[in-house]
Parts: structure tokens; C-alpha cells; sequence
């Protein structure tokens, strides 16, 4: 018999479970990069929503041409402001207002519809769930477009635009994370998020670089290309998300030993005896000090989270609101991302208009030279959840991230003003250390919290776990550009130094636990825990 192909050799050498996760994990990483893939446009269009045909300096033709579309309209060019020749009503002196208030509309709505999400979301069927808030944002996305080719200049059409955006995008995050949880355990939770977390940064990336093709042609098209992408990608999940692995008969996490693989009975065989093990062992290290102050195990669990079950059936009832809230460590998780996440988005909404103003490129330039924040963020996830699960210590890893990022921050707003190479090594730092807490909170820690032993097997708790951390980083999202808005106009400077307060902030709702890390007896073998209980 001859010996089979390399190639071929390479695929049987996974396991059906094996192709399962990876096919998952790819899956979800395309489903939420579409999601931030549409986020992005806002962001490039505004240089040219409001552009300059005449420059202010040195007497030379300004940066932005208008489109042939919007020069067809007179009323789109001020008369009494010879450099302004944007799109109505961003045209006017308040644009940077008018344009913080559209961010604002989009993730104030973001916010408040997350908290709702999640209790939703883990109620309906994550596949039809996540098709429905797909499609739906790919065709709110699109219709912001569409006020270029039908000439529409109401300030009230774009919001409302936006605010329905927001409102159905809150489906994406709990589903993939929920999905992702339910396939990959704990070994290396951190590594493996960490990786697949760059699905925020790819989609920035690729949002910019789409937007810029037609930013200062059609913008319009900026908007409806990406929601073309969006609500295909919905078509996609509908034919072939997997929720759980039992709806294939897979099991729930990665096996240690390939030779678990031969059998279905073998499988359960050996899931059986590991069942067995885990009830005699004593408690996870991990968990030791995050239920018991003093490390010690105590001989009744008061902390434990009681969920009644379903009345018609034995499942698991979905836990309530308040119940996630008293799991150990997300109000304090929750509270940080607030204000990491403040100065996430807002690089995301005002980084190219940013570039544009202090290194004067053009719009489409300054967006392709932002996506160098995202390929940073890339590096800051991935060594976030390495260091992690290293260290086995979520919390400190943010807190060091967070330290180094707030001087960062400020040596950015001085540095980045002398000259394109400073800009561009900035970025890249930049990038890596404000996405990396962040990052690590919506994925990994956001996972540990929604599987707390404390829950005693609830998974049905996750989607809500994530959308609460999620749901309070995302009222600092709406913050950071709203007050950007209101700030640039009296310097970037002031932008900057919010933004250092906020990553201050960020850290200090983070020493409590990371004292409770660093002081647990035995935290060298695990990840001590990081709270008192509730």
C-alpha cells in the first residue's frame, strides 16, 4: 500500500474534535472583525464630511477635493467660509459636535441595548440571534450611506441611524463569546483569546482600508460595502454556526490526549472518569482565595450563586441580572473597562481626524496610517493573554499594561507632533498597550467570571456575565469621543490628558484585586484569587 500524502497525513492527524473548534474559532473571529469592519467607516469619513478646499496655510489647494456628488449641491458650501466645503450639516463651525454626537448616538445605544442583549441572547438560539443582529446592522450601516446618494443633509436621519446600529450590533459580542466558551475550556484561555481577540483589530484594519477606497470619491460606498459584508456574513452564520459542541456530538473541551479521539465510547469514557476527578480534587487554586478572603476552604460555600431550574424541564435556569452581578469580580472588572474602553474607542472615532489635523495628510492616508494603532492592539492582545496565563494572574496583567499605558499616552500627544516616523512608532506602542487590558477583560477574564465555580455548571450565564462587563465598558465608549468632541476644539492636548486620567482610572478599580492576586497564599501555582465574596 502506498504511504498516504503529506498533506493528507496532516489532516487525519486531528481529531472530528479537533476540526470542529478550529472551524469555530475561525468562524466567529470573521462573524465579529465584520462587526468592527462596519464600526470603522465613521471614523475615515469624517475628514471628509467635513473637508477644507482651500487651505489655511501656506496658500496652497487643501488636503481634501470635494466629491463630484456632494460639489453638485450648493447648499453644501458655505459662502461665508471659504475653506469649508463639507457635507451639510457637518459643514457648520460646531462639526466636531455634531460629528462627537453621532459617536455618542451609536455607542450610548451600544450601551443600553447590551445589558438587554445578554438576557436575550442567552434565551433565543445564539445562531438566529446573531443572523438577525447581523443583517439588520449590515442594512443600518448601509443606509448611512445611502444620505450621500439620495443628498440627505438632516442631522436627525444620521442619528437615528446610528442609535438603530448600535442598538441591533449589541447582539455580536455575547454570542461569539458565549459560542467561543462553550467550545474551549480553561487551559490556555488567555492564549487563545488573546489570538482570537485580534478580530477587533483585523476588522478596524480592514474597515479603514475598505472606507478609504472611496472616502474621497463616494463615501458613500464607505458605508455600503462594509454593510454588504456584515449581513453576508449573517448568511454565513445562519448556514454554519455551531453553538455547542453536544449538537454534533463533540465534547465540551479540548482533550489532553489525542487516542480520546477513537470512539464515541472511549470519549465518554474517559469524560466520565475526568468528571470524577474533578468532584475529589480539592478546590482549583484559581478559585481558592477568589471566594475565601483568608485562601482557606471553608466547610459550607455561602458565596455559591442558588439558580432555580426551569419549571418544565431539569436544565439550568438562566441566571438573573442581579444574580451575575454578585459573581466575584464583575462589578470591579466592569468598572475597569469602563474606562479602558473609553480610550479604545477613542482612537477608533478620532485617530484619522487626529492624523489629518497634526501631520496634514488626507483623509485616506491618515486612515491607512490609524490601522498602525490596530496592528499594535493585535501584539497588545495576544501578549496580554500570554503573560496571563503565565502568570495565571488576569488582574496584575492589566494593571501593569494600564501603567505603562497612561505616560504612554502622554508621550504620544507631544512626540507625535514631530513628524511621521515618531507618529508611526507611537502608534504601534500605543496600540499594543491600551488594547491589551482591554482586550483581556472582554475575552478571558470575561469567560472565567461567566464559568465561576460559583455558578456550580451554569453556563447559561455567560452571555449575560459578557454583557454586562461589555455593556458598562461600553457607556466609557460612548463618553471618550463625546468628550473628544467637545475638548479638540480647544487643543488635542486636553484630549490626551483625559485620556490619561481615564487609564489612571482603569487602575485603580484594578488594586484591590490585583493586591488580592499578588497576596494569596500559594499564588504561585494559579491564579489566586482576586476578591472577597460578595
Amino acid at each position: 500500500m502506498a504511504p498516504l500524502p503529506p498533506g493528507i497525513r496532516f489532516i487525519v492527524s486531528f481529531s472530528r474534535d479537533q476540526w470542529y473548534r478550529a472551524f469555530i474559532f475561525i468562524l466567529t473571529f470573521l462573524l465579529y472583525a465584520s462587526f468592527h469592519l462596519s464600526r470603522k467607516p465613521i471614523s475615515i469619513v469624517k475628514g471628509e464630511l467635513h473637508s477644507y478646499c482651500t487651505a489655511s496655510y501656506e496658500g496652497e489647494v487643501g488636503f481634501h477635493s470635494q466629491s463630484p456628488k456632494a460639489g453638485d449641491t450648493p447648499a453644501q458650501q458655505l459662502p461665508d467660509n471659504g475653506t469649508d466645503c463639507g457635507w451639510a450639516p457637518f459643514d457648520q463651525d460646531n462639526f466636531q459636535q455634531l460629528l462627537g454626537a453621532l459617536d455618542y448616538s451609536f455607542l450610548c445605544a451600544y450601551a443600553v441595548g447590551m445589558y438587554l442583549s445578554g438576557i436575550i441572547g442567552e434565551r433565543l438560539p445564539i445562531r438566529y440571534y446573531l443572523t438577525f443582529g447581523m443583517v439588520a446592522s449590515g442594512a443600518f450601516t448601509a443606509l448611512f450611506g445611502v444620505g450621500y446618494f439620495y443628498n440627505i443633509h438632516s442631522f436627525g436621519f444620521y442619528v437615528v441611524t446610528q442609535i438603530v446600529n448600535g442598538l441591533v450590533q449589541t447582539t455580536g459580542w455575547p454570542s461569539v463569546v458565549t459560542c467561543l466558551g462553550n467550545w474551549f475550556g480553561k487551559g490556555r484561555r488567555g492564549l487563545i483569546m488573546g489570538v482570537w481577540n485580534s478580530h477587533t483589530s483585523v476588522g478596524n484594519i480592514l474597515g479603514s482600508l475598505i472606507a478609504g477606497c472611496w472616502v474621497s470619491t463616494c463615501w458613500g460606498l464607505s458605508f455600503i460595502v462594509p454593510g454588504a459584508i456584515v449581513a453576508a456574513m449573517g448568511v454565513v452564520c445562519f448556514l454554519f454556526l455551531i453553538e455547542h459542541p453536544k449538537d454534533v456530538a463533540c465534547s465540551s473541551s479540548p482533550a489532553m490526549h489525542p487516542e480520546s479521539y477513537e470512539n464515541g465510547t472511549h470519549r465518554f469514557r474517559l469524560q466520565k472518569q475526568a468528571l470524577t476527578e474533578e468532584r475529589n480534587k480539592p478546590l482549583d487554586p484559581e478559585m481558592q482565595c477568589l471566594l475565601l478572603s483568608d485562601g482557606k476552604r471553608s466547610g459550607h460555600q455561602n458565596h455559591v450563586v442558588i439558580l432555580p431550574t426551569d419549571g418544565g424541564g431539569g436544565g439550568i435556569a438562566a441566571i438573573s441580572f442581579v444574580g451575575a452581578l454578585k459573581i466575584p469580580g464583575v462589578i470591579e472588572f466592569s468598572l475597569c473597562l469602563l474606562f479602558a474602553k473609553l480610550v479604545s474607542y477613542t482612537f477608533l472615532f478620532w485617530l484619522p481626524l487626529y492624523i489629518t489635523n497634526v501631520d496634514r495628510l488626507d483623509v485616506k492616508k491618515a486612515g491607512e496610517l490609524s490601522t498602525l494603532f490596530d496592528v499594535g492592539g493585535i501584539f497588545g492582545g495576544i501578549l496580554a493573554g500570554v503573560i496571563s496565563d503565565r502568570l495565571e494572574k488576569r488582574a496584575s496583567t492589566c494593571g501593569l499594561m494600564l501603567l505603562l499605558a497612561a505616560p504612554t499616552l502622554y508621550v504620544f500627544s507631544a512626540i507625535s507632533k514631530m513628524g511621521l516616523e515618531a507618529t508611526i512608532a507611537m502608534l504601534l506602542l500605543s496600540g499594543a498597550l491600551v488594547s491589551g487590558p482591554y482586550a483581556l477583560i472582554t475575552t478571558a477574564v470575561s469567560a472565567d467570571l461567566g464559568t465561576h465555580k460559583s455558578l456550580k455548571g451554569n453556563s447559561h450565564a455567560l452571555a449575560t456575565v459578557t454583557a454586562i462587563i461589555d455593556g458598562t465598558g461600553s457607556v466609557g465608549a460612548a463618553l471618550g469621543p463625546l468628550l473628544a468632541g467637545l475638548l479638540s476644539p480647544s487643543g488635542w492636548s486636553n484630549v490626551f490628558y483625559m485620556l490619561v486620567f481615564a487609564d489612571a482610572c482603569a487602575l485603580v478599580f484594578l488594586l484591590r484585586l490585583i493586591h488580592k492576586e499578588l497576596s494569596c497564599p500559594g499564588s504561585a501555582t494559579g491564579n489566586q484569587a482576586l476578591f472577597k465574596e460578595h
